[in-house]
């Protein structure tokens, strides 16, 4: 556990947390783009380690969004079996939990807040 002390020593660079995906080009440039920035940042590949209801949740809460916001509807499995369809929040955080691949990409979290870092310039709104 940090101490306040050293937690205080790190406030030049905040810490940031991004959902990425390496296969995805728009993912790498937001990783990339924090890197540039001299941005710490945690890397979370949530393809690897999928989200539960209760992240998905929260970082919607943090963003802003609802569940359709951050639907990739040009992603096939969406084309193929959800476009035009109707569902509840609540179906679609079910969805995207199980098709993690349909999460729009980057997100960036800071603290309270996050963003959709596509482009990766708005990261700065996290700063």
């Amino acid at each position: 556990m940090l101490s306040l002390e050293s937690d205080r020593t790190k406030t030049t660079k905040p810490m940031m947390t991004i959902y990425h995906n390496p296969k995805c080009r728009k993912s790498r440039e937001g990783l990339q783009y924090l890197h540039e920035q001299g941005i710490e940042c945690t890397v979370v590949e949530y393809m690897k380690n999928p989200l539960t209801r209760e992240q998905l949740k929260e970082l919607l809460m943090k963003l802003n969004l609802s569940p359709i916001d951050i639907v990739r509807t040009q992603e096939d499995e969406y084309k193929e079996k959800l476009k035009g369809r109707t569902f509840t929040d609540e179906e679609w955080i079910t969805i995207l939990i199980e098709n993690p691949k349909l999460i729009k990409r980057p997100i960036v979290v800071r603290n309270h807040k996050a963003v959709l870092a596509q482009p990766p310039d708005e990261i700065d709104r996290l700063l």
